[in-house]
């Protein structure tokens, strides 16, 4: 017994009795005798000689190349031995059968045959029934709401299920009471193909519930009733083919005949499995090009379109690639590797389906657009613009993230790199901790800006609240950007601080800039201290009309560095403060109409005060009574032109209310003076021709008025 554990004989090769056994029992218990064979077995392995101790202790480049080309060859040899083999052993199915008891094979073919029998036909008939049912439950649901679908598909399922249920306790009910088998027991090739039965239905139960191929009312997903029929037809297939063959001939083989036969027959299944998956690849090779290429399309072949583009060209030559290389992986280890790689390739394919639905609702969400309710709407009417502005960039900023999510859960699949355990590691907490902090603090500033500029806006909105002055309109205004750069730079900082970027040398630098750019561009700085000063002066707002430097018009927007006048033609002017000398607002507190009207040296000038008087009484009788402030302010004669006397008078008004009063004032004095013979003068030349003949008066000329806000009356 010693000698043939020593030597590594098999069972099939030594013929065990139960002395030996005894044997080996006694020398287990002793413990003597145990540490006397751990012995003798440490010195029947083979030693390791000093050259290969020493090579092993060579980690040069060289011996890792070397040591990683024998792997590989050593690999290679192993899978074309496994092949070889496996195809070899088909001819075992044949010659063991031929040898195999008589008996045995006659009590198989009776208890197998009649539960095979029963078995399906039993569920035939009960799919019929269920099918009966079920294309009366979608009856039922056609054309009704997701949830009524869903409740017909929740009740399909339970009859489909139990039909499969059925079936199989028939199967079991005939198993253990009829066939050559004592009553009340079964075999265990019985109890093999009932259980392939069992899973290898609910299995394809799941994809005809996904499908729907009988049954398009119920289907839930967008596919054409032919696509459905095709691939729930292929995937029955091949589920049946691998299920019935490795949960049910191939054991059943391997008791009956040998190990190989039943070997034989899984490599022949999973080659004609492999086989039907490259033709089916071939097939629709078309139709998954173009159905890429429309999405592709349907993106304005953006970087994921692009993508998918390229995939849609490719694809079939990966999907082969990939069913060749599961073949041979199978073939060379099939415990391990291919439990992997379908592991793998599952955890694979339900990382991209769970990303490409979040994908999906993200953009449905952004090209469906934003809609705020119409109260929301008219009390903050710029909101909804700036949330589509934001909102849009964050949802591509998500979109890249899941993408990069299911990158990670692919690699973890495949092995190609341990994230679970990295993110579980102090280092891996310390990385995540700091950029989720760094994207809070980006996140959380967004939403501080689209706060505050919501609120400025809403104070600004002259439909609800109070109405804003032009001083806080330009006060809110400023406090807006000076906001949103300090709320800029802040959020800046504190997500770099958040990553380990070290900000202190970040601040340094930005003084150090600071200094120079005061250096080199001085008039900025100057834009920038005159603004602070005219700000704390108040000396104009939005809204109010000035004359700044060589222009004058309405203020439309005041920054710390400039200020942007619109003039009476409708140019818009941005004249930085640098280069203000003096600021005219001609609308602070009260405005005065400044009537200087020009009479003829022999005018009644009594009379030419109470003309411009009653002309006053009139005006206050029209709808610019209410901005006037104070009576007529007669000044009487204030100069003594080449062919006038002018008569000032003044009309004091509400700031920005003289010129249109100022307007209707003339109007009404041309009026009168008309009416009572009062002359206005004007400037005209007498033209005497050359020859002394008679005199020749030409038209008069034309006498223009500018008014205080530019107009020409």
């Amino acid at each position: 017994m010693g000698q043939d554990i020593l030597t590594g004989s098999s069972a099939e090769e030594s013929q065990t009795t139960p002395a030996a056994v005894d044997d080996l029992i006694r020398i287990l218990e002793d413990d003597a005798a145990r540490a006397a064979l751990i012995e003798r077995l440490k010195q029947a392995a083979p030693a390791e000689t000093q050259d290969e101790a020493a090579a092993t202790q060579d980690l040069s480049i060289a011996r890792q190349l070397a040591e990683y080309t024998r792997g590989v060859a050593e690999g290679a040899s192993a899978t074309v031995r496994s092949v070889g083999q496996a195809l070899g052993n088909l001819q075992q199915v044949f010659s063991g059968s031929m040898s195999a008891d008589s008996d045995a094979l006659r009590e198989f073919a009776v208890n197998i045959g009649l539960l095979v029998l029963a078995l399906f036909g039993g569920f035939f008939l009960l799919r019929l029934i269920a099918n009966a049912l079920g294309r009366q439950i979608a009856a039922r649901a056609a054309g009704k709401s997701v949830l009524r679908r869903l409740a017909g598909l929740v009740l399909l399922i339970l009859v489909d299920a139990g039909s499969i249920v059925l079936a199989w306790g028939l199967g079991y009910g005939l198993a253990l009471n009829f066939g050559t088998t004592p009553s009340g027991q079964m075999g265990i090739n019985q109890s093999l193909l009932l259980n392939a039965f069992l899973i290898v239905e609910m299995i394809k139960l799941a994809v005809r519930l996904v499908l729907a191929p009988r049954f398009p009312a119920l289907r839930l997903l967008p596919v054409t009733d032919g696509n459905a029929a095709y691939w729930s037809f292929w995937v029955a297939r091949i589920v049946s083919l691998l299920g019935y063959t490795f949960l049910f001939v191939a054991p059943m083989l391997t008791a009956l005949v040998s190990r190989p036969a039943g070997s034989a027959v899984q490599v022949l299944a999973m080659a004609t499995a492999v086989t039907i998956g490259i033709i089916i690849v071939l097939q629709n090779k078309d139709d998954v090009r173009d159905w890429l290429a429309g999405i592709s399309a349907s993106r304005d072949h953006d970087g994921v379109g692009r993508a998918l583009a390229a995939i849609g060209r490719q694809w079939h030559v990966l999907v082969i690639v990939y069913l060749l290389a599961l073949l041979v992986v199978w073939f060379a280890n099939p415990e391990t590797a291919l439990p992997f790689m379908i592991g793998a390739t599952i955890q694979s394919a339900f990382a991209i389906l769970i990303g490409s639905l979040v994908i999906g609702f993200i953009t449905r969400f952004v090209t469906a657009g934003l809609s705020l309710p119409d109260d929301v709407k008219q009390r903050l009417p710029l909101l909804e613009g700036r949330l589509k502005s934001f909102v849009p960039a964050v949802m591509r900023v998500v979109r890249w993230i899941v993408i990069a999510g299911v990158v990670v859960a692919i690699g973890q699949a495949w092995a190609l790199f341990d994230f679970a355990a990295w993110i579980g590691s102090e280092e891996g907490l310390a990385v995540a901790g700091s950029v989720v902090s760094a994207a809070l603090i980006v996140l959380a500033a967004i939403v501080l800006h689209v706060v505050v500029a919501s609120w400025v806006e809403y104070r600004l909105n002259v439909n609800f609240g109070r109405v804003p002055t032009s001083r806080e309109k330009t006060l809110l205004n400023l406090f807006k950007n000076a906001f949103t750069v300090a709320l800029v730079v802040f959020g800046t900082m504190l997500a770099l601080a958040q990553v380990g970027v070290n900000i202190a040398p970040l601040l340094a630098g930005a003084g150090v800039v600071g200094l120079a750019i005061g250096f080199g561009a001085q008039k900025l700085v100057q834009d920038i201290i005159t603004g602070i000063f005219i700000q704390f002066e108040n000396i104009m707002n939005e809204g109010d009309v000035v004359a700044v430097g060589a222009w004058s018009g309405v203020v439309e927007k005041l920054t710390i560095r400039s200020v942007t006048i619109r003039d009476l033609s409708g140019t818009v002017h941005l004249i930085p403060f640098s280069s203000v000398d003096q600021v005219s607002n001609m609308m602070r507190g009260f405005s005065y109409h400044v009537a200087e009207i020009g009479v003829a040296y022999d005018s009644d000038i009594d009379a030419v005060k109470l003309a411009m008087h009653e002309a006053f009484e009139r005006l206050m009788e029209t709808e610019h009574k209410d901005d006037i402030l104070d009576d007529l302010d007669m000044q009487g004669i204030t100069a003594f032109g080449d062919s006038a006397i002018t008569v000032r008078a003044r009309i004091k008004t509400l700031p920005g209310k003289q010129w249109a009063t100022g307007r209707r004032y003339n109007e009404i004095v041309k009026m009168i003076f008309a009416q009572r013979g009062i002359e206005i003068p004007y400037p005209h030349v007498t033209y005497v021709p050359a020859g002394g003949g008679g005199r020749s008066a030409p038209p008069p000329a034309r006498q223009t008025e500018i008014d205080g806000d530019g107009d020409v009356d």
